[in-house]
């Protein structure tokens, strides 16, 4: 299988602030990254870096040979990075529809798509996105994403603050995604025994590097290193 993205030795963080060191992971075409750890360890950074949003003080981020480490934002966007931040980051003064059409790129994801992987945005499609709930506006920005047709999608702690329905139906979306449409992803989660169900590959960070790197399903079958790594119990 075709390596998609090769990060190398990658150094970054905010100004002149290094919050990442020598970070280096791959991922190959049509695969899953569950990328964890505690709080503060850089999992957000990592993420904000792929996108383009921090300051990289060293080393290669390369996305399908293309050298995105040299791109802005918004040329990143445009070689294939979906990326989903936090905040969502949604246009909160314009309809679900007007998030979906504003950004949308020729490709597979069309807003009629998005509709059938959120019923409940279908039903809001003429809504102002400060009318949405938290879970619908997380929806809106994977949408947004999706719509973007981007090669690699980047969730940032996506599952965070939602109702356990809401859970389970982002999880479910996402595996149709990335299992069934084969859409490459990289996930952010505080809470990893969900994450890990439906993702390849793991990657741990402490304290701004690599601490473990391996399959998802060793992590998720091994209470100790989910001690070790991450504090909890499997």
């Amino acid at each position: 299988m075709a390596e998609l993205l090769k990060v190398e030795n990658l150094s970054a963080g905010y100004g002149e602030a290094v919050v990442l060191n020598n970070i280096s992971l791959s991922l190959d075409e049509g695969k899953t990254l569950a990328l964890l750890g505690r709080n503060g360890t850089g999992k957000t950074t990592l993420i904000n870096t792929l996108a383009g949003a921090t300051r990289q003080h060293g080393g290669s981020i390369m996305l399908a040979g293309k050298a995105l480490h040299k791109m802005p934002p918004h040329e990143r966007a445009a070689a294939g990075i979906g990326w989903v931040p936090q905040e969502r980051n949604i246009f909160k003064s314009l309809t679900v529809h007007e998030n979906l059409t504003a950004v949308a790129r020729p490709g597979k994801w069309t807003p009629g798509g998005v509709y059938t992987m959120f019923p409940r945005l279908a039903e809001r499609k003429t809504n102002l996105g400060t009318q949405l709930s938290g879970g619908e506006q997380q929806m809106l920005a994977v949408g947004r994403a999706l719509v973007l047709n981007p090669r690699l999608l980047l969730l940032d702690e996506p599952l965070e603050g939602l109702a356990p329905i809401i859970v389970e139906e982002l999880l479910r979306a996402i595996s149709r995604i990335t299992r069934e449409e084969g859409l490459s992803a990289i996930i952010v989660e505080q809470h990893p025994q969900a994450i890990l169900a439906i993702s390849d590959s793991a990657v741990v960070l402490d304290r701004g590097t690599v601490v473990h790197s391996g399959t998802a399903e060793q992590l998720r079958k091994d209470p100790s290193l989910l001690e070790q790594h991450l504090g909890v119990a499997r």
